[in-house]
This record gives structure tokens, C-alpha cells and sequence, in this order.
């Protein structure tokens, strides 16, 4: 395990100005996202939104790495040149998420253990050969009538543990992601009592399996209140309990905590990063986004899947990256959402 390397790059990819985005989408997720704009999920119509995405006009000055699909991994640009090998020439770091998806622990319940431990090593090796420099995991915990299980907290933190364990021998950065859903009507209590919990065990595993603290991300849920619950916490309140959280189970020596959005709006999802960096100096870790569908959507629902489209989709693309990378310092003001492209 090269350490120096991993610190290295793990710094890089959660560095502000700079975030992640998360393009990892299975082909189950963007088949849902082109049936709202009525696009058909071909190999191809796949292919060519993501390189719409890649080829964005400075998107290397908001984005430092970009977590790809399997499918996706393999693919190549219009002219031929495969994904990572282009990103990497663009100053954007490519990632690859190695899990295989999630599953009901029994059938009589609807929580899940992630899946994806068989074959890694192979895995790994043939997406390093493919310019692969680091890897994501998300384990997936449920608040609802007397859940999470400990069982289910404590199988999934194992297996976050062991996945970057198996990453870092091959010289990846693994990207540590147990989300908390926002699903349900619990309180921003209830979330972060659940949330530190997870992050607890999760790091009890990842020092049980003796993962090099300096060289992973974690990719946390934010503290939150349930989409249904009727006391929505404000901005200020989930900045702060956030952090408090953060401060509580993540060690110092972790170098970036790169947020997911986990069904917030792109603009809330904005705002509670820039009020954890205006308010909260001098914290152990670089503190950004790895976000998805909130740095996306604008641009997909622009696109609709026409070649037509491309340059006002990469340019939803590039705004919110930018205002992003403004949350990153502090930075952003909601003004800057209605500012013309």
C-alpha cells in the first residue's frame, strides 16, 4: 500500500474549490431518469449523455474526480477514446463504484445489505488497468418502526470496512458511503442519533480491518429531517448538527468528507454545504460534495435527448457545479441561483 499516494489524492478529490460527481448511476436509475424525458435506455442514448457530461467546457476547474458505472467504464468517447483515459487527460480524476447493488436482509423485511465483496480483487485489478483511481461503496440504512437493526448497522459497516480494506491493498482510494435515507417522517434527532451510531461502527470496522485512515473519503448523509416529518430543520440546524455529528465519530486524520444530496433539492443540498464551511473554521477534514442527481438534473431535463440541447445541458451542468464549488468556500448566495447562464 503506497500511503503517500492515497493521502495524496484523497486531499486532491475533496480540495475545495473543487467536488465529486457522482455518475454512477445503474442502469436501473438512468433508465428512470430518461423515462422523464421520455428517452429510450439504449446502450447508446446512455453513452452519449455521459460524454455530454464528461465533455463539459471547464469542468475540470469544479470537478476533481468523477465516479463511474461498470458500463460506463468501458465505454468511449465519440472519437474513440475510452472515458478514463479522456477524463484523465481533462484533469479529472476517474472513480468507478465496485459494489453490486443492495439487498432485503430477509424478505420479511425492507432493509438491505450491500452486496459485492465476491470477485473484487478481479474487479479492481481490471478497472485500474482501465484508469480507475478510485472506488465507491454505499451502504444503505433505513429509519422507520424500530429500525435500523443493529444487525443491519453492523453487517454493513463490516463490509464497508473489509471493500476498503481490499481497495487500498490495490493502491485506490475507497470512498466509505453509509447513507442514513431521508425516507420517513423521523426527526433531525432521530437522524442524528442513527447516523452516529453508523458512523461509530462503520469506523470501528475500518480500524478493526486496519484501513488507512489518510487515505479514504467518507460520504455521509447530512443530519436531516424525514421528508415527512412536519418540523423541517432549518439550514442553520443541519449545518450545526451535521458538523456536531462529524465531530463526534469521524477521526481527524480522515483528509475529506464529500457530502451525498440523498433527495435534497439542488438548491438546498447547496446551501447546507456553504453554511457548514461559512460557519464552522478549522475542522480536521476538506469538507465538499459528491453529489448525483443534484448536480444533474438541470442538465438532463435540458438535454431531453437531443444533440440540439447539448450545449444549454452542459451549461445547466457547469452553473451548478460552479455554485457548488462556491459551497465549498462559503462562498455561494442564493442570488446566484437566478443569475443568467
Amino acid at each position: 500500500m503506497n500511503k503517500k499516494k492515497l493521502n495524496t489524492l484523497a486531499k486532491q478529490l475533496s480540495l475545495s474549490p473543487k467536488g465529486i460527481l457522482a455518475a454512477d448511476e445503474s442502469t436501473k436509475t438512468i433508465t428512470k431518469r430518461f423515462e422523464s424525458i421520455d428517452l429510450e435506455s439504449t446502450f447508446e442514448n446512455r453513452r452519449k449523455y455521459r460524454e455530454l457530461l464528461f465533455k463539459t467546457e471547464g469542468l475540470e476547474k469544479f470537478i476533481s474526480g468523477i465516479i463511474l458505472y461498470d458500463e460506463t467504464i468501458n465505454q468511449k468517447t465519440s472519437d474513440g477514446q475510452l472515458f478514463p483515459e479522456y477524463l484523465i487527460k481533462k484533469g479529472i480524476s476517474p472513480g468507478i463504484k465496485v459494489d453490486t447493488g443492495a439487498i432485503q436482509i430477509n424478505q420479511n423485511s425492507s432493509e438491505k445489505i450491500t452486496e459485492g465483496l465476491d470477485g473484487l480483487n478481479v474487479r479492481l485489478k481490471k478497472y485500474k488497468e482501465l484508469g480507475a483511481e478510485f472506488t465507491k461503496w454505499r451502504a444503505i440504512i433505513e429509519i422507520g418502526d424500530s429500525l435500523p437493526s443493529d444487525y443491519c448497522i453492523e453487517y454493513n459497516a463490516y463490509l464497508l470496512g473489509r471493500y476498503a480494506k481490499i481497495v487500498q491493498q490495490h493502491d485506490l482510494v475507497p470512498i466509505v458511503e453509509p447513507e442514513v435515507l431521508m425516507d420517513g417522517d423521523h426527526t433531525i434527532q432521530e437522524c442524528f442519533d442513527v447516523t452516529a451510531k453508523t458512523l461509530k461502527l462503520v469506523f470501528d470496522n475500518l480500524n478493526y480491518h486496519n484501513v488507512f485512515m489518510g487515505g479514504i473519503l467518507l460520504k455521509p448523509n447530512m443530519i436531516l429531517s424525514g421528508k415527512k416529518c412536519k418540523n423541517q430543520a432549518t439550514i442553520e440546524t443541519v449545518a450545526s448538527m451535521t458538523i456536531k455529528c462529524l465531530n463526534e465519530n469521524v477521526p481527524s486524520d480522515v483528509p475529506g468528507i464529500v457530502f451525498l444530496s440523498g433527495g435534497q433539492s439542488n438548491e438546498v443540498a447547496t446551501q447546507h454545504l456553504n453554511e457548514m464551511n461559512l460557519k464552522f473554521n478549522n475542522l480536521p477534514w476538506n469538507l465538499s460534495f459528491s453529489y448525483g442527481r443534484a448536480l444533474q438534473q438541470p442538465s438532463i431535463l435540458s438535454w431531453k435527448g437531443s444533440d440540439s440541447n447539448t450545449t444549454t445541458s452542459q451549461k445547466k451542468l457547469i452553473k451548478r457545479s460552479e455554485l457548488n464549488s462556491q459551497a465549498t468556500m462559503g462562498d455561494y448566495r442564493i442570488e446566484s441561483e437566478n443569475a443568467s447562464l
